[in-house]
C-alpha cells in the first residue's frame, strides 16, 4: 500500500467513524415502529424489483432530507456528537441526482421536485463557501461549517465536485420555461460560476490540492494524485466557466503517482489503472453517477474498461473468499466504503474483514448487470428480514460477526438510485454529458465521447 492511499484512508475513517459503543447508545433509528421487512413485496418481476429498490431508496433523500435546507443528511444515526444538523455535500449531489429519477419516473411531482431543488439552492447561495467551494459538513439549519476534521474546516473541492455533478445534471433536466425552473437554472449557474477551481491550484498549473481553510490555509497539503474517486473533480474544474483549471494539471498532478497506472492481472482479470485489486468499488460509482463512461477514454484509459474490469475483480474476490467469511459467494458480494461491526472501514480486497456494503453491488448494476441482480436478488429476497428497511437496505451486514447496520448513508444510498437508473435508462449519464460546459471540459483534457461526437454535430 502506498502512503497516499493510507490518506484516503484515514479521511474515509474520519469521515463516519463512530465508536460502536457510543454508537450502540446514541443511534436514534428513522424507521417508524411499524414497518415490518417481512411484510416487504415478494415474488417481484427483475423490474419491478429493481424499481422498488430505487423508489424505496429515495425516501432517505426526500423524507428523511433536512428540514431547513432540504440538504441530504450525512447519515440516518448520530454520530460525532453533532446531532442531527449535518448535511453533506457530496451525498446531496448524489440526492440531487436521485430527485432527478423521482420526477422522471413521477415518484414525486415535477414541480414539487423542483422547488425542493430550489430551497436547496437558494440554501448553498448563502452557506459556508470558501472561495465559492463548499465545506464536507455544513449545518443543515444555519449553513454553518462543520469541521471534517481538525485542519479541515473550509473548501473541501472533491465534495464539491460531487455536489455540482448534480447541479448540472439538474440544470439540464429542468429546463421548462417557467418561473420555477428558470429560477432554478439561473441559481445553480450562479453558484457554478462562483467556484474558483483554480484557487485550489495555490497558483501552481501542474497542483491540485483538496482542501483550503481560512484558518489553516493548505496545512493539509493533499494533492489529488490518482487513480481514486476524483477524476471528477479534475473534469469539473477545467470546465469551469470563469476559474478554470490548466490542462496540464490533469497530466502532471493526477495522473503523475504511484498508483495510478496498473496493467497487471488480478483473479485473471487486467487492471489498467489504480491501486492493486482496484480498492474500494466506490472508485467506479462517485465520479461516474454523471460522467458516461461508455466509450470515453483518454490517452490512458479506456474508462468503460476499467469500472467492469474493477467491479468484476471485486466480485471475484468475494466469490474466491480467501478470507473464509461466511456468506460471500457469486449472491453475495461486494467491498467498498461503509459502516462496519466495529465502526467505519473503507473494505476493498486488499482491506476486507467480512463485511459486505448492498451499494457495491448495487450501484454497479452498468458493469456487471448479472452479478448484480445476483446480489440484489439475494440481499431482498433472502437477507431482508434483516437488511431491508424504511430506506432501503442499510448500509452494510458481516454474516461473520452476526451483524447487520441499522445505519444508512447519504453517499452510499444515492449512487444505487443514480447508477441503478443509468443502466436501466441511461438518464443521468445522458443529462450531465449534454451540458456545454462539461463537454468543454472533457475536450480541454483530451477525452474522446460519443457524447462530445454527436455535440459537434450539432
Amino acid at each position: 500500500m502506498k502512503i497516499s492511499f493510507y490518506y484516503i484512508l484515514g479521511i474515509l475513517l474520519l469521515f463516519a467513524k463512530v465508536d460502536s459503543q457510543a454508537q450502540k447508545k446514541k443511534a436514534t433509528t428513522t424507521k417508524p415502529a411499524t414497518f415490518n421487512a417481512a411484510d416487504r413485496p415478494k415474488n417481484l418481476s427483475d423490474t419491478a424489483l429493481l424499481e422498488l429498490v430505487q423508489k424505496q431508496t429515495f425516501r432517505y433523500f426526500w423524507e428523511f432530507g433536512h428540514p431547513v435546507s432540504g440538504m441530504s443528511r450525512e447519515r440516518s444515526n448520530i454520530a460525532f456528537d453533532y446531532g442531527d444538523e449535518v448535511v453533506t455535500t457530496g451525498g446531496t449531489g448524489f440526492g440531487i441526482m436521485a430527485m432527478i429519477v423521482a420526477a422522471e419516473r413521477k415518484w414525486q411531482p415535477r414541480d414539487s421536485v423542483a422547488a425542493r431543488l430550489l430551497k436547496m439552492v437558494k440554501f448553498l447561495s448563502k452557506a459556508d463557501h470558501y472561495h465559492g467551494i463548499f465545506p464536507h459538513w455544513l449545518n443543515g439549519a444555519t449553513g454553518k461549517t462543520i469541521p471534517f476534521g481538525r485542519k479541515d474546516d473550509g473548501g473541501d473541492l472533491v465534495e464539491s465536485s460531487f455536489l455540482f455533478q448534480g447541479l448540472l445534471a439538474a440544470r439540464q433536466y429542468f429546463d421548462k420555461d417557467n418561473d420555477l425552473e428558470r429560477d432554478l437554472r439561473n441559481r445553480i449557474q450562479w453558484i457554478w460560476n462562483e467556484a474558483e477551481w483554480d484557487w485550489y491550484t495555490q497558483g501552481n498549473p501542474n497542483q491540485l490540492y483538496w482542501h483550503w481553510s481560512p484558518n489553516h490555509g493548505w496545512a493539509m497539503n493533499f494533492e489529488l494524485r490518482g487513480y481514486n474517486e476524483t477524476l471528477i473533480t479534475y473534469i469539473l474544474a477545467a470546465s469551469s466557466p470563469r476559474y478554470p483549471i490548466a490542462p496540464q494539471v490533469y497530466h502532471k498532478c493526477w495522473a503523475q503517482s504511484d498508483h495510478f497506472k496498473n496493467g497487471r492481472e488480478f483473479h485473471g482479470v487486467k487492471l489498467p489503472l489504480g491501486f492493486d485489486y482496484g480498492g474500494p468499488l466506490f472508485f467506479a460509482h462517485y465520479s461516474f453517477v454523471g460522467l458516461d463512461p461508455r466509450n470515453l477514454k483518454d490517452q490512458y484509459v479506456d474508462y468503460w474498461e476499467q469500472n467492469v474490469n474493477h467491479t468484476l475483480i471485486n466480485y471475484k474476490h468475494c466469490v474466491a473468499n480467501p478470507g473464509k467469511f461466511k456468506g460471500y459467494g457469486e449472491n453475495s458480494w461486494g467491498l467498498t466504503a461503509s459502516d462496519t461491526y466495529n465502526g467505519y472501514n473503507a473494505h476493498s480486497p486488499t482491506n476486507d474483514f467480512g463485511t459486505i456494503t448492498p451499494t457495491a453491488a448495487l450501484s454497479s448494476f452498468p458493469y456487471t448487470p448479472r452479478e448484480s441482480m445476483k446480489a440484489l436478488r439475494h440481499f431482498y429476497d433472502d437477507l431482508g428480514d434483516k437488511i431491508w428497511s424504511e430506506y432501503g437496505f442499510v448500509d452494510a451486514f458481516n454474516e461473520s460477526q452476526n451483524w447487520y447496520a441499522k445505519s444508512h448513508l447519504a453517499i452510499d444510498q444515492g449512487p444505487i438510485i443514480v447508477m441503478i437508473e443509468n443502466y436501466r435508462t441511461g438518464l443521468l449519464w445522458n443529462l450531465f454529458m449534454k451540458d456545454k460546459d462539461v463537454q468543454t471540459g472533457l475536450k480541454k483534457l483530451g477525452f474522446e465521447s460519443p457524447a462530445l461526437e454527436t455535440s459537434s454535430k450539432n
